[in-house]
């Protein structure tokens, strides 16, 4: 069949133009994408053809931003600069998100930390550990990456950890990293990371709230689950 054009559509179904009509929560996240490329390829109109992409990625916003440019320059159609204008708008996507997070001021329950971290770790294929650290009120002092590392584990150096909770003046911290398998069961040196350094808070006075594993969709809190 040949690839119908999209200026030849109706002005109702052009993504610029319906996007101008109707506004932007009118459009999908294929027609978004669509008016990103501009052009398709002579086969396809770049909504075909952003159809197409997101299909492979499940329709997955996420999964869409895992992939790097030479995997998006796979696709007939999309070329460096096409890719690296996907890659962009997702980046000004996530750092929204996070600029949205960083609002959450106090934390008065475990949704709330996984609200604060979601964007900067549940999608990414690597381990990273971060804590945030609280005062009396439990309003947020500070997050702070303290180590990154491979797709199964991370290590983390305790006296970090506590260096910088005297430095803030925190009561309290509260720990978090991710599980990129998906899986948010705590492993072994988990639960043994947790107690070295519920123990030696303790020794300082700082308490240790909760530790947090997050993934994509869920996530454990050894609070919730009586493990503190």
């Amino acid at each position: 069949m040949k690839n119908v054009s999209i200026k030849s559509w109706s002005s109702m179904d052009r993504p610029r133009e319906k996007l101008i009509l109707n506004g932007k929560n009118a459009l999908s996240d294929a027609e978004l994408m669509a008016i990103l490329l501009g052009s398709g390829s002579k086969e396809e109109s770049a909504l075909a053809l952003s159809k197409r992409i997101l299909h492979t990625v499940g329709n997955n916003l996420n999964n869409l931003a895992k992939l790097p440019i030479s995997q998006l320059m796979k696709f007939k159609g999309i070329g460096k600069v096409k890719a690296i204008t996907i890659i962009t708008a997702l980046e000004f996507g996530k750092r929204k998100q996070y600029e949205s997070e960083i609002a959450v001021s106090r934390i008065s329950c475990s949704k709330d930390v996984f609200n604060a971290f979601h964007s900067h770790i549940a999608t990414i294929e690597h381990e990273e550990f971060w804590v945030m650290y609280l005062n009396n009120s439990n309003v947020v002092l500070s997050k702070q990456q303290i180590s990154k590392g491979g797709i199964t584990a991370t290590l983390v150096d305790v006296r970090l950890v506590l260096k910088k909770a005297l430095e803030l003046s925190a009561i309290g911290i509260i720990l978090c990293h991710n599980h990129p398998s998906g899986i948010v069961k705590p492993s072994h040196a988990d639960r043994n990371l947790t107690e070295k350094i519920r123990t030696a808070a303790t020794t300082m006075d700082i308490a240790l709230l909760d530790h947090l594993i997050i993934t994509e969709k869920a996530y454990f809190s050894f609070a919730d689950e009586g493990l503190l």
